[in-house]
């Protein structure tokens, strides 16, 4: 059965992943420890040779042969093969889940497009789905070791319904040196042709549709078919089994801790029991597991796909779709928000997203950027900016007064943008002029400003 611990890493949390940890179903332990064992017994059974057993010249001997062993096993790319040997597998392992033949778009169509409440629309639509599944059900038994078991001969498939006798000697009869899951499909397409004569089907577009999700489902079922043929290359499982197994041989001599040379004797450290070579054999060889586990998912391992799951859920819920929901609505009535338009959301609720910029302020005086001053003499040509950007900083500062000082501000303005042509200031004397005059009339009173505004 398929573990999974989703509950348990819904939220993450201070340690989420450690209570997976302690898990033995499905686990790296239930798959490793056999391998792990047997590594720990033969180190220690050459360690005890090495300390117990040798005189001091094979000793020596030993010692000069786990240097050159240490040495050269590093020359090994233990990470660069099984990374990508186990990617390749994943997607492996991935694309067969996707190509799970699922009965869902298929009953869909045929409940909304087959019609009749009579027997005979009931019939046509029960031996329409009964088809789709017995093709998966042929597909399955033939890639799958759990189907297989369930299913060993035909006759068993015939007894649990998914085939009547007369339909499995038409399978017999037609002879094929290939599987023939895609008979079944063909008695599909030509018993929608049947229907669509009868009045069943209403029109060519609902035959369309019929025939487009029956060749989806067949492509499904055609894949799942392909990837149990085509594997990856055998070649390269070679490699990755020949490296993991050859590299923790050589650690098996390499990785003892023998007497170093004069040179090292302060820095030598007998530690006996090699952790670290234990913890790189657990990962190394935990990683050739985890692509052993999922190169074919269609076994009886605990992370291997429920076949038999599935395949009673399909049947189950595609002749609920076409037969006991055909045409089986609830009454219409008027849903809660007839009158009330709004949501009614709980009061510890956030407010509703409104993008990112919804409740952003923008301060005046940060979006203008500054006129520079000139320090030194100006040109004759005209380098300074547009004067768009100083009218827009005057608007900007007019928005500020009352009426009555806009009034008298506009006309300081009209009066400096209409200038006699012998007199025209520069742009940053205009702008030293307008912030003197604008100063004025804030600090004058109001009543000197121009009559207020009363109510009536």
């Amino acid at each position: 059965m398929t573990v999974s611990y989703t509950l348990k890493v819904a939220n993450a949390k201070f340690g989420g992943f450690s209570k997976l940890l302690f898990r033995w179903k499905g686990s790296i332990y239930k798959l490793l420890y056999r391998e792990f064992l047997v590594f720990c017994l033969l180190y220690s059974f050459i360690s005890v040779i090495y300390r117990c057993v040798l005189n001091i010249e094979q000793q020596q001997m030993f010692e000069r042969l786990a240097r050159h062993c240490n040495k050269f096993a590093k020359l090994i790319p233990m990470s660069f093969v099984l990374g990508f040997y186990v990617t390749q597998a994943f997607q492996r392992w991935w694309g067969q889940y996707t190509s799970f033949p699922l009965p869902d778009n298929l009953m869909m169509v045929v409940s909304g497009n087959v019609h009749g409440m009579d027997e005979r629309g009931r019939l046509l639509r029960r031996t329409l789905m009964r088809y789709a599944n017995l093709s998966s059900v042929l597909i399955l038994r033939s890639i799958s070791t759990r189907v297989r078991k369930r299913f060993p001969t035909l006759e068993d498939i015939v007894e649990a319904g998914f085939m009547t006798t007369e339909e499995l000697k038409k399978l017999n009869h037609l002879y094929s040196d290939f599987n023939k899951y895609w008979m079944p499909l063909a008695w599909f397409a030509n018993l929608a042709s049947h229907a669509r004569k009868e009045g069943r089907v209403k029109d060519d577009i609902a035959l369309r549709l019929l025939m487009d999700e029956l060749n989806n489902y067949r492509s499904k079922c055609s894949m799942l078919f392909h990837y149990d043929w085509i594997s990856i290359p055998l070649v390269y499982t070679q490699v990755v089994t020949v490296a993991v197994y050859s590299f923790f041989t050589f650690c098996l001599i390499g990785r003892q801790f023998v007497k170093p040379e004069k040179t090292e004797e302060e820095k030598f450290l007998d530690l006996y029991v090699p952790i670290f070579t234990l913890l790189e054999f657990f990962f190394y060889a935990g990683w050739l597991k985890v692509g052993e586990l999922i190169i074919n998912p269609f076994g009886e391992d605990d992370d291997d796909f429920e076949t038999n799951q599935l395949i009673d859920r399909n049947i189950q819920v595609s002749m609920l779709a076409v037969d006991d929901m055909y045409q089986n609505l609830p009454p219409l009535e008027k849903d809660k928000y007839w009158v009330d338009k709004g949501l009614s959301y709980p009061s510890t609720m956030k407010p509703v997203f409104m993008g990112s910029t919804h409740d952003m302020r923008i301060l005046e005086d940060d979006d203008e950027e500054s006129i520079p001053t000139p320090k030194t003499q100006l040109l004759a040509i005209n380098v300074w900016p547009t004067t768009h950007k100083i009218n827009k900083q005057k608007s900007k500062s007019l928005q500020q007064f009352c009426l009555c000082c806009r009034a008298k501000c506009k006309c300081e303005r009209s009066s400096l943008e209409q200038p006699s042509k012998s007199s025209i200031p520069s742009p940053p004397q205009q702008q030293n002029i307008i912030q003197h005059v604008c100063q004025e009339q804030l600090l004058e009173p109001p009543e000197t400003t121009g009559p207020a505004y009363q109510d009536p």
